[in-house]
């Protein structure tokens, strides 16, 4: 009995101790003499750290070296609103440096930086010492950057083509840009002049002669002086493909079948023109032309931009020239003030013995823009591509037509315009050229563009002016296609070489050389003295590897 209920009691006391457990515990009465309110928390002696600002990143200082979009015009003034832009959105201090007009200027510019190893980050740089300077190892590979700018790559290389002019070792070392318009530089002629001599434009070689002759002596422009002269022309484009005298006299060697540096017509006639015994027929008849005196007579020392004051003043009667350096507005404005009567039209490029005609030479053009590898080697190169991506999405109109509002407004289709703005002010005005010099970077020829670029107007004088007009008359004429030209590459001894071949047709012209056939097949050994057959052999395996020849 006693110890059953020892084990009822135990029991009960266990019972007691798990219902204690499992109910909710009772609150707690504080003191009488205890606040319940939560104690105040001291305030802290310094405020809490913030997590620190992350650093500025500093600007890239970019040098960028350009040929300007006109070559009379001055460099974009110190406060011209992309410096702001482009530093504020880019982060990107950039310097601008014109090239000279020249491409000769421009070589020897580029070339000394070359040599002291002083090229600026990026440059526009002609395609002869592109590759001389490639082949220095201070021009970098830039398809690295080309995944940072993919809008610019889309729009400017793209072409095949022109990507094939700065591939070295199988990768790029170049940037080719749209060049420039093809089939842009033609004959044109003074049909005032014409008109008042009784004269038609000429047709053949002869009848060139004898305009010629006309327009040097009988006085065209009727000021009783003799200070005018039938044909105007410099020495235009240096390197490979322009040695000789240059474009502006392609139209002669044109009409002998000999255009150009290189006969690319076939793999069995491909050579030097300078081979073919028309080249010398040619030079022949520019000396006729020199002896008469019916050429400037500072031809072989006048720069481009005093060939233009000439034609502006008066001087010349037939002349090559680019159609919007003729045309344009502001271009036309000091030709047309001082001949309100003057009008220069298109005529087709003389034919020769044979019945050749060409104006020139045409191939697949690209403006050449290279880094140096000196900016790639301190890591330039994303800034380099950022600010071409801006050129080719956000600064385009910017750089192409200056301040909407201010230099440009669009019409209702979306077209340029400058109707309502100060004339001062217009981005097609002299006074603007210079807030535009950076156009050639970011233009692709699209039709806003052309119809924004070449507008018809009417001159001061009242005449109707259509650039495109010029333009299209200069695409009907014959041409010699040249385009495997522009992947040839100069040898070793490019200068040397160019020299020789250069100076001796000037000197064949002028008369300080005989121009005989002694005389020329002693130059032709000169030139292969320097290497000709070997730069014909290596040049001809580069246009069957780039498929221009077969």
């Amino acid at each position: 009995m006693k110890k059953f209920l020892l084990k009822f009691l135990l029991t009960i006391a266990a019972l007691a101790l798990i219902l204690s457990a499992c109910a909710p515990a009772a609150p707690t009465e504080p003191p009488a003499n205890q606040a319940t309110e939560a104690p105040e928390v001291a305030a802290p002696t310094t405020p809490p750290t913030e997590p620190p600002a992350p650093t500025p990143e500093a600007p890239v200082d970019l040098e960028i070296w350009v040929s300007g979009r006109v070559t009379e015009a001055g460099p974009p003034p110190e406060d011209w609103v992309a410096y702001d832009i482009i530093k504020n959105d880019l982060n990107i201090n950039l310097k601008v440096v014109l090239l000279p007009g020249t491409q000769a200027d421009q070589d020897t510019k580029i070339n000394t930086a070359a040599a002291s190893n002083s090229l600026p980050d990026l440059f526009f740089v002609n395609r002869d010492s592109w590759f001389k300077i490639t082949e220095a190892g201070l021009i970098a590979n830039v398809e690295e950057v080309l995944p940072l700018m993919p809008e610019r790559t889309k729009t400017h290389y793209s072409d095949p083509n022109r990507n094939n002019q700065v591939t070295y070792n199988g990768s790029l070392y170049g940037l080719a840009d749209p060049g420039n318009l093809v089939q842009t530089d033609a004959m044109v002629i003074r049909q005032d002049w014409l008109d008042k001599l009784g004269l038609e434009a000429p047709k053949t070689l002869d009848d060139f002669l004898a305009v010629a002759k006309a327009f040097t002596n009988d006085d065209p422009d009727g000021n009783g002086k003799k200070d005018t002269y039938g044909l105007c022309a410099f020495l235009d484009g240096s390197g490979l493909n322009g040695a000789g005298l240059g474009p502006r006299f392609d139209f002669v060697y044109g009409a002998y079948g000999v255009a150009g540096t290189w006969n690319l017509t076939s793999k069995g006639d491909f050579g030097l023109n300078v081979r073919n015994p028309n080249y010398m027929k040619a030079t022949e008849f520019i000396r006729t032309l020199n002896e008469e005196g019916v050429i400037n007579p500072d031809w072989p020392t006048l720069k481009k931009d005093d060939f233009r004051v000439g034609w502006k003043q008066g001087k010349c009667g037939m002349m090559q020239e680019n159609f919007a350096a003729l045309s344009t507005k502001s271009n036309y404005a000091d030709f047309d003030a001082n001949f309100p009567d003057g009008e220069w039209v298109s005529f087709d490029p003389p034919t020769g013995p044979d019945g050749a005609s060409s104006a020139g030479v045409t191939l697949t053009p690209a403006r050449i823009y290279a880094v140096s590898q000196k900016a790639m080697d301190e890591g330039k190169g994303p800034a380099i591509a950022r600010l071409l991506e801006w050129m080719a999405t956000d600064g385009y109109m910017l750089l192409a037509f200056g301040e909407e509002g201010v230099n440009y407004k669009l019409d209702a289709n979306g077209y340029v315009t400058t109707e309502g703005l100060a004339d001062a002010d217009k981005w097609t005005a002299k006074e603007a050229q210079p807030l535009t010099q950076l156009a050639n970077m970011v233009y692709i020829f699209s039709d806003i563009e052309l119809q924004a670029r070449y507008p018809a107007y009417k001159a001061e004088s009242g005449r109707e002016m259509a650039p495109l007009d010029y333009y299209n008359a200069f695409g009907k004429q014959a041409y010699t296609n040249s385009s495997g030209a522009a992947v040839i590459n100069p040898p070793a001894n490019a200068a040397d070489f160019v020299r020789f071949y250069s100076e001796n047709i000037v000197q064949f012209v002028l008369g300080q050389k005989p121009l005989t056939e002694e005389a020329w097949a002693e130059y032709i050994a000169g030139l292969d003295s320097l290497g000709a057959k070997d730069l014909e052999a290596s040049a001809l395996q580069t246009l069957i590897d780039t498929g221009f020849i077969e």
